[in-house]
C-alpha cells in the first residue's frame, strides 16, 4: 500500500509540475506576442502609411522625356519613398478593368492623364505635410494637378494612434493578468505541499531550508516555461515573416534579444515572487489551520 501510495504522490507532483509549467509558458508565450506586436507597431505603422499614395497629374503637352525627368526630380525629394510613372495608356486599363466594360470606345478617345503616383516616407504622410509637398508640387508647369484623399490620410493616423493607445494599456492590463495568472498557479502548486511544508518545520527544519527547494523548484519551472514561450515565439515569428515580409523582419537580432530576455526575467522574477510568498504563507500559518 505505502508503495502505491509512494508511485501516486510522485506521479501527482509530476503532473501538478508540468501544469504549472504550461501554464506559467502559455501566460509567458502572450506576454512575449504582445512584445513582438509592440516592436513591430512602428512598422506596421510606417508599412500603412507609406501605402498611401498621392498622384500627381501632368499636363497633357507634357513630353516623355520631361515626364521622365519630372519623376527624377520628384523621386530624389527627402520626402518620397518611391514613384510610380502611369501612362494615359495604363490609366485607361486601370479605369477599364474597374468598370468592366471599355470607356475608351464609347468616348471615342482617352481624356486620362499620364501620371506619377507618390509613396510618401511614413513622417510626411499625414495632411499638414501633404499640404506643403501639394504647394511644391504644383509650382512646376508640367504639373496640372495633385491629388490625394485628405479625409482617408487624416483616418489613417489617427487609427494608427488609437491603436498604439490601445496595445500600451492592453499591455498593462495583460502584465497584471499574467502575474496574477503565475501566482495563482504556482500558489495551488505550494498548496498541494503545504502538509509536507508543515511536517518539516514540525520536526525543526529552518524556514530558509524549507523555503529553498520550492524556490528553486519555482525558478526552474520559471526557467523551462520561458525557453518553451521562446521557442513557440520564434516558430511564430517565424511563420508570419513569411506572410508579413515588408514590416516583420528577422534581421534585427539584438531586439528580438531583448523581447527573449526579457519573458525570461519576467517568468524566474515572477515564479520567484509567487513560490516566496505562497511558502511564507503556510510556514506562518497554524498546525489546526492547515486543513
Amino acid at each position: 500500500m505505502s508503495k502505491f501510495e509512494d508511485r501516486f504522490n510522485k506521479r501527482r507532483l509530476r503532473t501538478s509540475y508540468i501544469t504549472t509549467v504550461i501554464s506559467i509558458t502559455l501566460v509567458l508565450f502572450m506576454l512575449g506576442m504582445l512584445g513582438l506586436i509592440l516592436i513591430n507597431a512602428k512598422s506596421l505603422s510606417d508599412f500603412v502609411k507609406e501605402n498611401i499614395k498621392i498622384s500627381v497629374l501632368i499636363n497633357d503637352n507634357t513630353t516623355e522625356p520631361d515626364i521622365v525627368q519630372l519623376q527624377k526630380s520628384i523621386e530624389a525629394s527627402q520626402y518620397v519613398k518611391d514613384t510610380e510613372y502611369i501612362t494615359k495608356e495604363k490609366a485607361a486599363q486601370l479605369v477599364e478593368k474597374d468598370l468592366g466594360e471599355n470607356f475608351i470606345s464609347v468616348l471615342g478617345f482617352n481624356p486620362l492623364s499620364a501620371s506619377i503616383d507618390i509613396r510618401l516616407k511614413a513622417e510626411y504622410a499625414n495632411n499638414d505635410s501633404i499640404k506643403k509637398i501639394e504647394k511644391l508640387l504644383l509650382k512646376n508647369n508640367q504639373v496640372k494637378e495633385v491629388f490625394y484623399q485628405p479625409s482617408l490620410i487624416e483616418k489613417v493616423n489617427s487609427n494608427v494612434s488609437k491603436i498604439s493607445l490601445f496595445l500600451l494599456g492592453f499591455s498593462l492590463i495583460l502584465f497584471v493578468i499574467a502575474f496574477a495568472l503565475i501566482n495563482n498557479t504556482i500558489r495551488l502548486a505550494v498548496y498541494s505541499k503545504r502538509l509536507i511544508i508543515k511536517s518539516m518545520q514540525l520536526v525543526g527544519a529552518t524556514r530558509g531550508f524549507i523555503r529553498w527547494p520550492f524556490i528553486f523548484t519555482g525558478l526552474m519551472q520559471g526557467l523551462i516555461s520561458a525557453v518553451i514561450a521562446i521557442i513557440l515565439l520564434s516558430m511564430t515569428l517565424k511563420f508570419a515573416s513569411g506572410y508579413f515580409p515588408d514590416f516583420i523582419s528577422n534581421s534585427d537580432i539584438k531586439i528580438y534579444g531583448i523581447v527573449y530576455l526579457t519573458i525570461t526575467i519576467i517568468g524566474l522574477l515572477m515564479s520567484w515572487i509567487s513560490t516566496y510568498f505562497a511558502v511564507r504563507k503556510y510556514l506562518k500559518i497554524r498546525t489546526t489551520e492547515i486543513f
